[in-house]
């Protein structure tokens, strides 16, 4: 059973939906990263030379992962604990997700990234991004409508195959006879 709950979508000019700031900039922001790594590997290795490029590289990794196995460990610990108390895990976690972060970044090849990865791994640092993405977080939520999480959760779209969509969403009626029942495979 299908309902007829149709979302309007936010166009633009031309009438094609409007694309968010993330998705339009997100590329363009990983190519200029991209270049500016590339950039600082060949001033690093100019300076210093091709083994002492191979050396930070190797070194940055490994310390990486070290601070994602020690950050795994203590968010593992803190939830085992918290099973054990029989209560739910907190949700500050310790900065665990950040030192995750940090250590990802650390791993992943290139100057920036490893700036970036050793400055998360200071606290003063930490706390400055867990209070900003605490605040932007709770100001798209009080701005979302009630029950729609904003655009993250959409309805369900069924292709016809003449080309039109249809919006819906699925609502599965439970009777008391139906138990035994196979159910019929999802994908006719």
């Amino acid at each position: 059973m299908t309902t007829g709950a149709s979302t309007p979508p936010r166009t633009g000019q031309t009438g094609r939906p409007k694309r968010s700031a993330l998705r339009r900039y997100l590329p363009l922001a990983l190519a200029a990263w991209l270049v500016l790594e590339i950039w600082l590997f060949t001033l690093v290795a100019d300076a210093a030379g091709g083994l002492a490029v191979f050396l930070i590289l190797a070194a940055s990794f490994v310390a990486g992962a070290v601070v994602v196995k020690r950050a795994g460990r203590r968010a593992f610990r803190n939830l085992d604990e918290a099973l054990r108390r029989g209560a739910a895990p907190s949700t500050g976690g310790g900065g665990n997700g950040l030192l995750m972060l940090a250590g990802l970044l650390l791993m992943l090849p290139g100057m920036l990234s490893d700036a970036a990865g050793l400055l998360l791994l200071l606290p003063p640092v930490q706390n400055l991004v867990r209070r900003r993405t605490e605040h932007v977080v709770s100001r798209k939520l009080r701005g979302a409508t009630p029950g729609s999480l904003g655009d993250a959760f959409q309805q369900a779209r069924i292709h016809r195959p003449d080309g039109k969509v249809v919006q819906g969403e699925v609502v599965r009626e439970r009777r008391d006879d139906s138990f035994g029942e196979p159910r019929p495979p999802l994908n006719r």
